[in-house]
């Protein structure tokens, strides 16, 4: 695909909402999410122990900022929600020729914790369309939405910002290149796998992961251990924390098997699991030395560090040969 001007401007700003929730904030989903998330916050689950923190009761963790306004699978929205797309510019996007879409960052911030039947609705506006970036997965558009989350008061309770990668597939455009390319001889630059972000929480893991060590975060308030890495310790509220190496041995607690959208540089099908390694803490991988149908829930399997793309060191696992 050659590069061209696209005039997205018709698609920035605009006020998008109510979108409201379905259920007002309720403990069985708070728990449900608690115990996905291991985290075990008494403020979230025991009303007593809520009160005794200044809250009238059970308040709602508040990175389930979102939760409450998703869409199901379904796809409707709760009477009175607006119809309209949110995000219009997406298909407008995949019409013009840019297919693939990939997920960038997602920032929250939260004003106040959600209590316990309050109801949430959000209103969203389309704050940024970059101009058209070619990188290693394709020449496309960086498009950031912006939801304000309210309460019924109509009282302002978090935002989140979500950024989207619209675009067209290295591989189609390597299809498309001019003729004149091919002549010269000249190979097209081979697409790159997106590189991790490292901050202040998260540079430990990946320094781990270049010396060919699985390191989980600990409290050292109470020593629990935590994955993914994260500010403040979800059992003690402890900002004080340190690292260990993990063995690298776990089972496999769930997985995927990825078809499409097909994304360079990955090979298809594309195994992803998440492993519960056996220090207790769980994490996203790829499997290797499998195939997709010898998969399955429970499989032993341990680490292994693959140089995957010059200087790149990545993190994979392998199942254990059982005797």
């Amino acid at each position: 695909m050659s590069e061209k001007a696209i005039d997205l401007s018709s698609y920035l700003g605009g006020d998008h909402g109510p979108y409201k929730s379905w259920d007002a904030v309720n403990r069985p989903m708070i728990r449900h999410w608690c115990d996905v998330m291991g985290d075990n916050n008494p403020i979230y689950l025991d009303e007593q122990a809520a009160q005794e923190a200044g809250f009238p009761g059970i308040v709602a963790p508040p990175t389930m900022l979102q939760a409450w306004t998703m869409l199901g699978y379904g796809e409707r929205r709760p009477p009175g929600s607006d119809t309209r797309d949110p995000f219009a510019v997406l298909p407008a996007l995949e019409e013009m020729g840019y297919p693939a879409v990939v997920a960038v960052n997602c920032e929250q911030e939260y004003t106040r914790y959600v209590a316990e039947g309050e109801s949430l609705y959000y209103r969203s506006t389309i704050e940024a369309i970059s101009e058209q970036k070619s990188t290693a997965l394709g020449v496309g558009f960086f498009v950031t939405e912006l939801s304000t989350y309210y309460n019924q008061r109509d009282e302002v309770v978090g935002t989140m910002r979500f950024r989207v990668f619209k675009f067209a597939p290295r591989s189609v455009q390597e299809a498309e290149a001019p003729a004149a390319d091919a002549a010269a001889g000249g190979k097209p630059a081979a697409a790159l796998r997106m590189r991790p972000v490292r901050n202040q929480d998260t540079a430990f893991f990946w320094e781990g992961i270049d010396a060919g060590e699985l390191r989980i975060q600990r409290c050292r308030g109470c020593s629990t251990l935590r994955h993914p890495p994260s500010p403040a310790c979800p059992s003690c509220q402890s900002l004080d924390w340190d690292a260990v190496q993990a063995s690298g041995r776990g089972m496999v607690y769930s997985f995927v098997v990825m078809h499409n959208p097909e994304i360079p540089p990955f090979d298809y099908p594309n195994l992803i699991a998440l492993v519960e390694l056996d220090e207790g803490t769980r994490l996203v991988s790829n499997l290797v030395g499998v195939s997709r149908h010898q998969v399955k829930i429970g499989m032993p399997v341990a680490v292994e560090f693959s140089e995957i793309e010059p200087g790149f060191h990545l993190h994979q696992f392998r199942p254990l040969e059982q005797n």
